[in-house]
């Protein structure tokens, strides 16, 4: 019983975050500055797969990272994913990987990948996965955020709100370019 209050009131506070970003996306807040560290800690952040093992993206550095931070409570999260799952399948030889990072529970994710496909991989977050994501320009705190790494790391675009596949094309393009240079 304890573990399902808490899960309710994570849900709440989040359902609460996603309220304040979309404030802030249409009041056209300013995005707080990265520190230069951030993009390393969260490459070095331990999450855990939908089998329960500990995970970090650094097996993908030297890609391009696309970063997605979702919930299946989430619409827009929703929305963008098979756009997402598209453009990896597209993208992968040309050195782009997505990574969905899930601020929900394994089940709920588990569930979801059952009645959606997805090209790339999920993993699970928590609640200080939300708080970085604040550090990486999140001011919000709120779902769906993007992050994109070139493929030293570096953190080149973040987003909050649901990415298009416009927007994500032109982010990629130089990257994908310099990549086959």
């Amino acid at each position: 019983m304890k573990r399902y209050l808490l899960i309710l009131i994570a849900v709440i506070v989040l359902i609460a975050a996603a309220a304040l970003g979309f404030h802030f996306r249409q009041t056209g807040t300013a995005p707080q500055a990265i520190p230069a560290d951030a993009a390393q800690k969260l490459l070095s952040q331990s999450f855990a797969t939908l089998d329960g093992k500990a995970t970090s993206l650094t097996q993908w550095q030297g890609k391009v990272l696309v970063v997605n931070f979702w919930a299946t409570w989430c619409p827009p999260c929703r929305e963008e994913m098979p756009e997402f799952s598209q453009i990896q399948s597209e993208s992968a030889a040309k050195g782009v990987q997505f990574v969905g990072i899930a601020i929900d529970t394994p089940d709920n994710v588990l569930k979801f990948k059952q009645v959606t496909q997805v090209s790339y991989p999920l993993i699970i977050g928590s609640y200080d996965t939300l708080k970085l994501t604040g550090e990486l320009g999140n001011n919000a705190m709120a779902l769906p955020f993007t992050v994109i790494l070139d493929r030293s790391g570096k953190i080149i675009h973040t987003k909050l709100g649901r990415l298009s596949r416009p927007e994500l094309e032109q982010w990629l393009a130089p990257l994908v370019s310099a990549m086959q240079s």
